[in-house]
């Protein structure tokens, strides 16, 4: 570690901290790559030289420019929940936590402008008072931050409605550049493409503008159905018409809700349940529905009790995956979208081929526009060659994956528009400094 650099450092984190301690800086220094046996064993041994918290952007910008001139690599974190290896440095150097930037900067009626660091659930809290709620968020949302999922996330809770990320789930975002002197600007539109889900190799983000819509009285229900090809049918229902007013629909078949111990007292058969967030004043109709194709409700949660300890969306999404990890740590997942006309076709097919090794969790989402039965299965992990079996499976029969066992960025298949990211590093980080070794050359991409 250069003495120098703590030195220049320590002179200009005035309200900040600066990390050296060994423990503290291998813990900062992780995300929840571990989901993934195969990240497990790549990224393991990574680690920052040291870690800096700032209080404000002026102590950020400093800490870049010292970063800048002394060409030491740079990994921004919010709070280290993603799955894939986005906050881990893969060269060392220092790694900058915006967790202390946490302040609402500007609340109106249909927009929030917030600092990068501040936890999605605390935003959620603030909007609720003004009778507005966030349009997506990820499972996470107890610790992840606004900056965190903008860089490093897609789509979650709401996404059944409001689309993923870049379907107009931000409406602004200011950046901070590795350039001399250091820029800093806001980007909105189109150009913010180069921004979400890029995992900050692009610029810092430092504060971001979100959509707000009007707060409903959300009701969480557990729904147990006769065989997983009713729940499909049941869930795509409720996903596809606009008449139902949802924030969540997730399909889990058995026995995954068995690997939920919170919930061991009213999930007491095994079988394919969905879980939902529904409006309220919809829930009997929900009920009459479901009755239609073999289900029943086991367990519900009242608008009054929403968000008030342990809730249903946090055994969805990846959530779902870990709760399978604290059941049998030889469970790992994938990411895939099915075809919409033939996922109940690609999904027999799947289970004829892997039976229990592949077991099947649909969050329905809208993509760009489309409404998708999007999987998160989980895939009993015996070795990465019978994991990417597993995967080229899936892909040639049109059940796409988006390879989570990859921590370079658009390796796994999301359609990034890697080139406009690629040129877009160039201009704001031409040292290469930002987040290195996670934005691929063509070949790995290629080869990917």
């Amino acid at each position: 570690m250069n003495q120098s650099v703590l030195e220049q450092l320590e002179s200009v984190i005035l309200k900040g901290e600066i990390v050296t301690e060994e423990q503290k800086v291998l813990k900062l220094s992780k995300d929840y790559y571990w989901y993934s046996p195969v990240l497990k064993d790549d990224l393991e041994e990574k680690k920052a030289d040291f870690i800096v918290i700032p209080d404000n952007t002026a102590e950020v910008s400093e800490i870049l420019q010292i970063a800048r001139n002394e060409q030491i690599p740079v990994t921004i974190r919010g709070a280290g929940t993603g799955n894939y290896g986005q906050a881990i440095p893969m060269t060392g150097g220092v790694v900058v936590d915006l967790s202390r930037l946490n302040k609402v900067i500007d609340m109106q009626l249909g927009y929030v402008k917030v600092e990068a660091g501040m936890r999605l659930r605390d935003l959620e809290k603030q909007a609720n008072v003004q009778e507005q709620e966030l349009t997506i968020y990820p499972s996470t949302f107890a610790k992840a931050t606004v900056g965190g999922f903008v860089s490093g996330g897609s789509g979650g809770v709401g996404s059944v409605t409001w689309g993923n990320l870049w379907d107009g789930n931000v409406l602004a975002a200011t950046v901070m550049t590795m350039t001399d002197p250091i820029e800093i600007f806001t980007v909105q539109g189109n150009e913010l493409k180069d921004y979400i889900h890029s995992y900050g190799t692009t610029g810092v983000l430092v504060d971001v503008t979100l959509p707000l819509k009007p707060k409903h009285n959300w009701r969480q229900l557990v729904l147990k159905f006769d065989g997983l090809s009713n729940t499909l049918k049941f869930t795509r229902e409720i996903a596809e018409s606009s008449n139902w007013k949802k924030r969540l629909v997730t399909v889990l078949e058995a026995p995954i809700p068995s690997f939920f111990k919170p919930l061991k007292k009213v999930i007491t058969e095994e079988g394919d349940y969905a879980f939902l967030e529904v409006a309220d004043e919809q829930y009997e109709a929900i009920l009459s529905l479901a009755k239609q194709f073999k289900g029943k409700e086991v367990y519900t949660v009242i608008p009054d009790n929403y968000r008030k300890g342990i809730g249903i969306s946090d055994f969805t999404w990846n959530h779902t995956t870990l709760w399978a990890l604290k059941a049998d740590t030889d469970w790992t997942y994938l990411q895939n979208f099915f075809e919409l006309e033939r996922f109940e076709e690609q999904i027999e097919l799947i289970k004829a081929k892997f039976g229990d090794e592949v077991l099947i969790h649909i969050e329905w989402l809208r993509d760009r526009g489309r409404l998708i039965p999007a999987g998160l299965p989980l895939v009993k992990y015996s070795s990465k060659e019978r994991l990417y079996e597993v995967i080229d499976f899936f892909n040639r029969n049109g059940a796409s994956v988006n390879d989570p066992h990859t921590y370079l960025l658009g390796a796994g298949g999301w359609n990034l528009q890697l080139e406009s990211i690629a040129n877009k590093k160039k201009i704001n980080d031409p040292y290469d400094l930002l987040n290195q070794g996670k934005l691929p050359t063509p070949e790995q991409v290629s080869a990917s």
